[in-house]
């Protein structure tokens, strides 16, 4: 824990001790080209800087093709303040398609990560922390052993959830971070589980993330609603995520044609998903007011969280998402699918209500129910709120372990 004794759970981390060197890996990583993808990596990342490390990040990133749909990443720059530090974009060879070339994606972003980082940075690092094992902790392999640097790694579940379904090389690269880790880290209990497949169970340990309160203006959620145009009797519904399958937008969009009330408002965030333009079509179909936002600022996505009654979220698997922790400190409820590590978190009948997956009906019905009973959703936000706090879900905690996990791999 942080020697600050007067620092507060939800405030950032104050810096403790002496400051040691972290290179920090991430190949989703936010940037101005693509500035809401994957944000936690970069909330994590922020936090941990707070706390007084002398951090630096990469994030490899595609060479781009002249045209086409990947293109964009030709603008990504060599580096540029992110947050609190700076980030560098060393480019790397992405082999297309995935299915077949993702090992040599992973071949190339290890032989050139390792070069640029020992070009750029004299000294080598006294840890290096990868948001993933592959592509990050298998990018920085090799510059790891070169140096004889402990490697910490923190899956979010694509990795380990899809193991399965990457070629041999893949998996063999998979298992070899795994291997050389000091440290094998994931976001919840369940993902822990899958983890101690490959790594023995001393080496596993799971490291929520989490959300800030205060970030969240519960306190002026009036005006808020007013500002967007909702009635004070309207139920604004809100989901977060990628428009695709695997984040259950066809269940919810069954689920709200079903729907048969008139004061029901919904709002989607997206920031990616190949359902974008399907999804979209059937927003515009439904006979309730809808509104979908593309890539949002996350300022104004805390604003909708404020804002909503019910945050909906019938994936079929998830690790912990983000945007539960998100519910949870903007005080909403959340009526979710009973997947992952989503029971972890939602406690079924307290803080939400938790649905079986692909079950549209279910999804309505319980909606239904849910919209009928007020009250019962403001106690289940408030309870929510409380969980967040009690469990200390917070980027403050979460950087103070993540140090405290460094301290112990470098001793």
């Amino acid at each position: 824990m942080s020697d600050d004794k007067s620092a507060t759970p939800d405030s950032p981390a104050a810096p403790t001790s002496t400051p040691y060197r972290v290179l920090g890996c991430a190949a989703e990583h936010p940037n101005h080209i693509f500035p809401v993808r994957t944000p936690f990596n970069h909330r994590s990342f922020d936090a941990l800087n707070a706390t007084g490390v002398d951090l630096d990040v990469v994030s490899p990133t595609p060479f781009a093709p002249p045209v086409g749909p990947y293109s964009e990443y030709r603008h990504v720059p060599a580096s540029e303040r992110w947050g609190s530090y700076e980030v560098h974009y060393p480019r790397f060879l992405y082999a297309l398609p995935k299915r077949y070339f993702y090992h040599v994606s992973g071949s190339s972003a290890r032989k050139r990560v390792t070069r640029f980082v020992e070009r750029e940075f004299e000294t080598p690092h006294d840890v290096v922390q990868a948001c993933g094992f592959y592509l990050d902790g298998y990018a920085c392999l090799e510059y790891c052993r070169r140096n004889d640097i402990p490697l910490v790694a923190l899956s979010h579940a694509g990795d380990l959830k899809n193991y399965d379904r990457f070629n041999d090389r893949v998996q063999s690269h998979i298992r070899e971070t795994i291997d050389y880790c000091s440290a094998v880290l994931t976001v919840s209990d369940e993902l822990s589980d899958v983890a101690r497949r490959f790594a023995p169970a001393n080496k596993v340990e799971t490291l929520p993330i989490g959300e800030d309160p205060e970030n969240y203006p519960t306190d002026s959620r009036d005006r808020i609603r007013r500002e967007l145009g909702l009635d004070p009797d309207t139920k604004l519904l809100l989901f977060v995520g990628r428009f695709e399958k695997e984040k259950g937008v066809k269940e919810l969009t069954a689920a709200l044609q079903s729907l048969d009330r008139e004061d029901v408002a919904v709002a989607a965030v997206g920031h990616g998903g190949a359902l974008r333009w399907w999804f979209l079509e059937r927003l515009g179909e439904l006979s309730h007011p809808a509104h979908a936002y593309w890539e949002l600022d996350p300022l104004a996505v805390r604003r909708l969280h404020v804002a909503a009654d019910l945050l909906v979220l019938p994936s079929h698997f998830e690790a912990r998402p983000t945007v539960i922790y998100e519910a949870m400190a903007a005080r909403s409820p959340v009526l979710a699918s009973n997947v992952g590590g989503i029971p972890e978190m939602v406690v079924d009948g307290e803080t939400g209500v938790l649905v079986p997956p692909h079950d549209a009906e279910t999804l309505s019905e319980t909606l239904d129910y849910l919209l009928d009973d007020p009250e019962r959703l403001r106690e289940m936000g408030a309870a929510g709120h409380q969980r967040l706090l009690d469990n200390e879900w917070t980027w403050r905690r979460h950087a103070e372990r993540l140090r405290e996990i460094h301290r112990e791999v470098m001793a």
